[in-house]
């Protein structure tokens, strides 16, 4: 069966637009494109993370405010609130060492310092403080509740943040004569954004559940609300991400969370190159659901041939090539997972 390819279409993000930029007078229009960029980055990031799990940061789960719509407080959105912290913090940090705003630029606040044998501070280390700032200011002002799912979304915007700063590296340059490299002026730079979405990932893989209370504060007892939020997290570092509720059965549809369910979704087969993780997909998101695997031949058209023509285009041939693809599909009689499959969908929603 050969279908036609239709390009993917761009995720909404209306709900990160209108929230972060609407979140009081601190938050200055100044900043709107880096901050929109940022969440835009965040969430693009999370889908290539779960790309091939089964929760994928749908578009339609992605609602980050506890008083507008996003009441669950799963290892899933734990990751969301982190991921897209950090894409805005990342973004703005990033423009600022750029020179994009006029109140900001790099941080030089040790340059001339000693910072080792053989180096001193110097460059233009990326302005993460600036990020942090205007970050939290757009970000944390989403939430104005005062209990438990507030205080951990809370929680995991910081360790979003916390994770810009855990994986920026240092670079250096060489003085000396010819090239000898006797001394180095350095500076601290923004990792790549994927390298900030893979130590999420590895906080997310280890998110640690609360036992709280999940009722909203009544009046009256805010001191005693308080006290047990501090005693929650007591244990836990400002770099984990934390969650209060199992997540659900993703295996099937969930219309009250948005989500569509696992039929029809596709998985990889076949090629030496992909990961173990992706090799494993098919049995992960069908076969383990009570599905079957169905392929597909599908037309895919792309670009090809390129040429630069003088001046100023480059021209390209549309090139047509059929390939084999692999989805999940409900098996005749709609049979339900096999026991060990069952054993595994509970494990991997705890």
């Amino acid at each position: 069966m050969v279908l036609s390819m239709c390009s993917h279409a761009h995720f909404a993000l209306a709900w990160t637009v209108n929230n972060f930029l609407m979140t009081g007078p601190k938050a200055s229009l100044t900043y709107a494109g880096s901050v929109q960029m940022g969440a835009h980055n965040g969430i693009h990031e999370c889908k290539h993370q779960f790309t091939w799990e089964r929760w994928n940061c749908p578009e339609n789960t992605l609602q980050l405010s506890t008083h507008n719509g996003l009441r669950s407080a799963t290892r899933q959105t734990s990751f969301v609130h982190g991921i897209s912290a950090a894409g805005v913090m990342y973004t703005l940090t990033k423009n600022c060492s750029m020179g994009d705003f006029d109140n900001c630029g790099c941080d030089d606040s040790r340059i001339g310092q000693t910072g080792g044998r053989g180096w001193i501070w110097g460059g233009c280390s990326d302005n993460v403080a600036f990020g942090e700032k205007i970050s939290k200011q757009f970000v944390d002002a989403l939430e104005g509740g005062q209990d438990s799912r507030a205080a951990i979304n809370l929680h995991n915007n910081e360790a979003g943040r916390l994770a810009i700063k855990a994986t920026m590296r240092r670079a250096c340059k060489c003085h000396g004569v010819s090239g000898s490299c006797s001394i180095q002026t350095c500076w601290m730079q923004l990792a790549d954004f994927r390298e900030v979405g893979n130590y999420l990932k590895m906080k997310y893989e280890h998110a640690k559940k609360l036992e709280m209370d999940k009722k909203p504060t009544r009046s009256g007892n805010s001191a005693d609300n308080r006290a047990a939020i501090a005693l929650a997290f007591r244990s836990i570092a400002r770099t984990d991400l934390v969650y209060l509720e199992d997540s659900p059965d993703y295996c099937v549809k969930n219309r009250s969370l948005g989500f569509q369910g696992l039929e029809g979704r596709e998985c990889l087969k076949g090629n030496k190159n992909m990961s173990l993780w992706e090799r494993k997909s098919c049995r992960r998101l069908c076969y383990e659901c009570g599905l079957k695997v169905v392929e597909k031949r599908i037309e895919v058209v792309s670009s090809c041939n390129c040429k630069f023509h003088w001046c100023c285009t480059v021209k390209c041939d549309k090139c047509r090539q059929v390939v084999t693809k692999y989805y999940c599909a409900r098996k005749q009689g709609g049979r339900k997972p096999h026991n060990k499959a069952k054993r595994r969908n509970r494990a991997q929603r705890h």
